[in-house]
């Protein structure tokens, strides 16, 4: 079984030194430069070239500079995606965002994660679990939504929020870690 398949099923795998993942990595992270040197005058090639990045989007998109990824290819935006400046989304597992998602300026997407082991750890181990958000999600600034989360529809995320757990539908919340605080 290769690393990628490994990652795939939510296993242990080899993200640092497997060079195949390697390449799939810095194809995508020289894409990202691209994207991020483009002037934002040049709004239709921008937009191309995101969606070149991203596997999976919409028409109505915007990601602001500076914008990085890991794969690209497990990401995928609904209709009427905003991500402000500073937005990192590591897709290692897929990133599915649904409509109407707006993102604040420093937000994280993170579906990697490390072995308590050290010796695991050490060796360049990881996992991937998916992140999943609904329609009509509203991320503050300074948001990181950790691995395995799903997040439900017609939910505001407040800023400097550390989401570790499943957010339902209809709720506003924050903190760290993240907690309902009032139903909408």
């Amino acid at each position: 079984m290769t690393e990628k398949e490994k990652r795939d099923r939510g296993e242990l795998y080899d993200a640092n030194y497997d060079k195949a993942l390697e390449q799939e990595r810095i194809k995508v992270k020289d894409l990202c430069f691209k994207y991020n040197n483009l002037e934002p005058s040049k709004q239709e090639k921008r937009k191309s070239l995101i969606k070149e990045i991203l596997g999976e989007t919409k028409e109505d998109l915007l990601i602001e500079s500076n914008f990085y990824c890991d794969y690209g290819y497990n990401i995928s935006v609904g209709e009427n995606f905003y991500m402000n400046h500073n937005g990192v989304i590591l897709d290692g597992a897929k990133v599915e965002f649904g409509d109407n998602v707006f993102i604040g300026p420093n937000c994280g997407f993170y579906t990697a994660g490390h072995p308590i082991d050290y010796i695991q750890r050490n060796k360049g181990l990881e996992y991937a679990k998916p992140i999943k958000v609904g329609n009509n999600v509203w991320f503050g600034g300074n948001v990181v939504v950790l691995p395995g989360v799903t997040i439900g529809d017609n939910v505001v995320i407040g800023a400097g929020s550390v989401v570790t757990k499943d957010i339902p539908p209809n709720v506003i919340a924050h903190g760290s870690p993240c907690r309902v605080v009032k139903e909408i």
